[in-house]
């Protein structure tokens, strides 16, 4: 169980999760993991920070006159692209990599099985399959077609997209299919059968909107959706949660817990605690604060005593699991448990009485150490742990007062992803990759220690000759800020190399080493250099790491990002001439930043499903739930200070400014294609170079389907390649 209290599940789920560098494992890994969806969109014709905007047009998605704009911008940037010899070779090249049948098929185990959706060039929508754990385990996977997406899109007449499955423990044999029209957030969920491969007549189904189901048992299902009326926040997430009885009319549900209009959301979850079933709702109050309601089958909710920046992770051996984003003290002069730790108490001691037991520490991570993911399997509880930002995983137990740790014998010097852990099993999946060495999906036991690696993926490019580096960068403030460098060993320090630099800075997300076979393929291989920058806001070193850069602290952010900047050229691994940027959602923020605070830096600015108006962020789509992170536009200092960094705002007519290639989807419906519509026209109003592409379909992915995954890296490299190297 891994619960959306967490906060990068839900920086993942509402919709600000980092866009890095696609690579062939996009649609393959982790697709098993429920996710809650955010939104719906919000335009109004002005505030009162800015007046009137001449552009708000653009913020009308379907609008006829905006995507008139947007088709005569796709087809100038195709005109400008398509021609170059690189474009057709990378988009060969790219398609290869994630078309490619020999790609780990990654998987949930549960109840026997291992449970995959895969796509490839035959299967453009994907199938959802199982293969038993024995076979699967020895790489002789038995696969078994639950439900062809394509088969069911076409007898639709659908453009389904898969968004994952919430199936009923401990059997998994009844499921809740999210299944998303073109790739939005906003889904239709319907309950399915696995042992009849069909969805379940007469059974549940949610109409389209954001939100997110809890099985309480196989009759009953709690529910959070848009019920009419008033019942979205203004993020456009649900904060009324109800419990649906089987052969009853949805609109009939119980109403059990209600939270308020400017919450960010309200999602149930599900527990098992010994022999029974506890339902919980999650209700973020704000991106980093939360209230946890326990849900008694006979009364009013009662709120967990567990502090608003923490997140409940599991439970195991009874005990509830809290990880710390602030300084804790349970009780006035006792121990305090300081942020980033991992603690614990007995959830049934609460229950009882409905108060705090007594509070025991797991782990409490260094200075230069983070908390991961935590999940529970049957003997251990699994806590993955990022140090230095290189991932080590540990089993621990509870001896009913002290909690005791063991490591993991998993490959060391690599990012570690457990990819699959089980409440009702002691195997888990990890998944191991790094910069050069391609994934490699592990198994593990924990009764016996046993390790063995299932499945690896072939090199996509050839690594020969490449090296990484780890260096720091020292950042306006005097903070040593850790990046990584991929090159060539006999790299010039000439300033001449084409350099590719990758920020996110965000949401408590932390990047990681990561193997990307495009952009191995398309950058690598043709004598490009690639940096990622391991700036704050992520959650690299800890909630610390990402506190320091909230709200009016957020200079520090794009500081840091400016100073592996400055250290590459002032090192001549290469010259503003030669670097480019790239950086997705949130990072799309941090590119329109760099392009209008240091043009003279960069050459190249690739901006994909970016945000730009930091004026009008929070009246747009999911916005509003970001205020955490970003400030509140409607406050006077916090305004103000968004007014500062706004790229919208701060575009300069008397500047001169690098290119930039602004990407974005018309089915984005988190962050909304506006900001890049308005911030492409602006610069067409001012004369400045800029290329504009739009993918009609394809969600916050920007990419429905494999071939436009590859059509849109193979326009991002080639630009990239004419700005940086021709």
């Amino acid at each position: 169980m891994r619960l959306l209290s967490s906060i990068s599940a839900l920086a993942v789920a509402l919709g600000l999760a980092a866009c890095q560098p696609a690579s062939e494992q996009t649609s393959t890994m982790n697709n098993e993991t429920k996710e809650a969806e955010p939104t719906s969109i919000n335009a109004e014709p002005e505030t009162k920070n800015t007046g009137a905007d001449p552009r708000l047009w653009l913020e009308e998605v379907e609008g006829e006159k905006a995507l008139d704009w947007v088709k005569g911008q796709n087809k100038r940037a195709h005109s400008v692209l398509d021609p170059d010899p690189n474009f057709n070779k990378f988009y060969e090249e790219a398609l290869a990599i994630v078309n490619a049948t020999d790609k780990i098929a990654y998987g949930a185990h549960r109840g026997g099985y291992v449970y995959n959706f895969w796509q490839d060039a035959d299967h453009i929508h994907g199938l959802w399959r199982r293969a038993p754990l024995a076979g699967y385990a020895k790489g002789e996977p038995d696969w078994d077609v639950i439900l062809d997406l394509d088969a069911l899109s076409e007898a639709e007449g659908e453009n389904w997209v898969y968004k994952g499955v919430s199936c009923l423990a401990p059997n998994y044999e009844r499921c809740m299919i999210t299944l998303s029209r073109g790739g939005k957030d906003a889904a239709v969920r319907r309950e399915f059968d696995i042992a009849s491969k069909s969805f379940v007549k007469g059974g549940f189904v949610i109409p389209e909107a954001k939100g997110g189901t809890a099985w309480q048992d196989e009759n009953t299902l709690l529910v959070a959706t848009d019920w009419g009326g008033d019942t979205m926040t203004d993020s456009g997430y649900p904060f009324v949660n109800k419990r649906w009885t089987r052969g009853t009319a949805l609109n009939s549900a119980t109403e059990l817990v209600r939270g308020d209009k400017t919450d960010v959301g309200v999602w149930p979850f599900r527990v098992e605690l010994d022999d029974r079933v506890v339902m919980f709702a999650s209700e973020a109050d704000t991106f980093y604060e939360t209230t946890v309601w326990w849900l008694p089958e006979d009364g009013a909710p009662v709120q967990m005593p567990i502090p608003a920046k923490s997140n409940f992770q599991d439970v195991f051996k009874g005990q509830a699991i809290i990880s710390l984003e602030d300084d804790w003290t349970p009780v006035t002069g006792e121990t305090t448990f300081t942020k980033g730790s991992l603690v614990s108490f007995s959830l049934a001691g609460f229950m009882a009485d409905r108060t705090l037991p007594k509070v025991h520490l797991v782990i409490e991570p260094d200075e230069r150490s983070a908390i991961g993911s935590v999940s529970a399997a049957q003997s251990s509880l699994v806590v993955n742990m990022l140090q230095n930002v290189a991932n080590t995983v540990y089993a621990y137990d509870f001896d009913g007062n002290d909690w005791n740790g063991r490591t993991l014998n998993l490959p060391e010097n690599g990012a570690i992803s457990v990819s699959s852990v089980n409440a009702h099993s002691d195997i888990i999946f990890a998944n191991v990759e790094s910069f050069l060495q391609p994934d490699a999906l592990w198994h593990y036991n924990l009764e016996d220690n046993a390790a063995k690696a299932m499945y690896a993926l072939p090199a996509r490019f050839d690594a020969a000759g490449l090296v990484v580096e780890q260096h720091e960068a020292t950042s306006k403030d005097g903070t040593k800020v850790p990046f990584f460098i991929i090159h060539r060993k006999d790299m010039p320090h000439d300033g001449t190399t084409p350099t590719l630099l990758y920020g996110y800075g965000g949401f408590q997300i932390s990047m990681r080493p990561s193997y990307s076979g495009t952009l191995g393929k398309l950058w690598l291989e043709n004598g490009g250099a690639y940096v990622l920058a391991n700036i704050r806001g992520g959650g690299e070193f800890g909630p610390k790491w990402h506190q320091a850069g909230l709200k009016m602290d957020r200079q520090r952010i794009y500081d840091d990002f400016i100073a592996v900047a400055e250290r590459l050229i002032e090192h001549k691994v290469t010259s503003p001439e030669h670097l480019g940027i790239r950086g997705g959602s949130n990072g799309g923020l941090l590119m329109g930043v760099m392009y209008t605070q240091r043009p003279d830096l960069f050459n190249a600015v690739l901006c994909q499903v970016p945000l730009l108006d930091m004026l009008r962020f929070h009246k747009l789509l999911a916005g509003a739930s970001w205020m955490g992170e970003y400030g509140d536009p409607s406050d006077p200092d916090e305004g103000g200070f968004l007014r500062t960094i706004s790229p919208y705002h701060n575009v300069d007519a008397a500047k001169d400014y690098p290119q930039i290639f602004l990407m974005t989807s018309t089915k984005d419906d988190r962050v909304h294609p506006g900001h890049a519509r308005k911030f492409g026209k602006l610069l067409e109003d001012e004369g400045k170079d800029f290329l504009y592409y739009e993918n009609m379909d394809g969600g916050h992915s920007a990419a429905a389907n494999l071939k436009e995954t590859a059509r849109r890296e193979a326009l991002g490299y080639t630009y990239l390649m004419q700005r940086l190297k021709d």
